[in-house]
C-alpha cells in the first residue's frame, strides 16, 4: 500500500497504470529480489544472470547472456558457461543493453544513466595474429570475448561505452559520451574518447584532485 501510495503521489495516471503493469510482471517473472523491471525489456539467458537485492531498471533494458544455444557465432576461450552477476542496490535507466558472453560483473550500489552499452566481446580478431578481414561479414567472424568488471559505487553517466576487458574500480564516476577501455584504480573520474582518468579522490583532504 505504501508503495501505491507513493507512486500516485509522484506519477499522472497514465504512468501510474505503466508502473503497476512493470511491478506485476516483475513479480511474475523474476526473482522476489528484483525491486522493478519496467516494461519493455528485452532479455536473453536469464538463467545465467544472478540479481542482487532491489535491482531497478528503466524501460529498453537488454540483456543478452548467450550461450551455445543462442549464440550462432564460434566462441573462442570461454570454457565455462556466460555469467552476468549484478550486485546490491544497483539501478540502471533506460535504453541500457549488457551483452555477455563470457562474464560481466557489477558491483553494489551503481547507477547507470540512459543509452549505456556495456560488452565483453568483439566481433572479428584485429590485433596479433590471425586477424580478421574486412571481406569477411562480419556476423560470421569469431566472438573474442574478455571479462568485465565495474567495482561498487560507480556511476556510469549517459551514452557510455565499456568495452572488452574493462576493469573499473570502486568509486569511479564514468563522464557522459566516454569510450572506456582498460584497467582503472578506484575512486577516478574517467572521461573522454578513448577515456583517460583526469581526477583521483583526496581521502586526506576530501577532495577530488586533477590528476596531472
Amino acid at each position: 500500500m505504501n508503495e501505491l501510495k507513493r507512486l500516485f503521489n509522484s506519477y499522472y495516471s497514465l504512468g501510474i497504470l505503466r508502473m503497476i503493469r512493470d511491478m506485476v510482471a516483475t513479480k511474475l517473472f523474476f526473482p522476489s529480489n528484483v525491486r522493478m523491471i519496467r516494461q519493455p525489456a528485452y532479455i536473453i539467458g536469464k538463467r545465467h544472470i544472478k540479481f542482487g537485492k532491489n535491482f531497478s531498471a528503466g524501460n529498453m533494458l537488454r540483456l543478452e547472456v548467450m550461450d551455445k544455444k543462442y549464440a550462432r557465432h564460434t566462441v573462442e576461450n570461454v570454457d565455462n558457461l556466460p555469467e552476468l552477476i549484478i550486485g546490491d542496490d544497483v539501478t540502471v535507466n533506460n535504453n541500457v543493453h549488457v551483452g555477455v558472453f563470457k562474464k560481466i560483473t557489477i558491483g553494489d550500489n551503481t547507477l547507470i544513466a540512459s543509452n549505456v552499452l556495456i560488452t565483453d566481446h568483439n566481433h572479428g580478431n584485429y590485433s596479433g595474429e590471425n586477424q580478421d578481414s574486412p571481406y569477411s561479414a562480419p556476423k560470421f567472424r569469431k566472438v573474442i570475448p574478455q571479462e568485465v568488471n565495474i567495482g561498487k559505487n560507480v556511476w556510469i553517466s549517459e551514452n557510455v561505452c565499456i568495452l572488452p576487458g574493462t576493469i573499473i574500480g570502486d568509486g569511479c564516476i564514468i563522464g557522459a559520451n566516454s569510450v572506456v577501455s582498460g584497467k582503472f584504480d578506484k575512486n577516478l573520474i574517467i572521461a573522454g574518447t578513448p577515456a583517460k582518468a583526469l581526477k583521483k579522490y583526496n581521502d586526506e583532504k576530501k577532495s577530488w584532485d586533477r590528476i596531472s
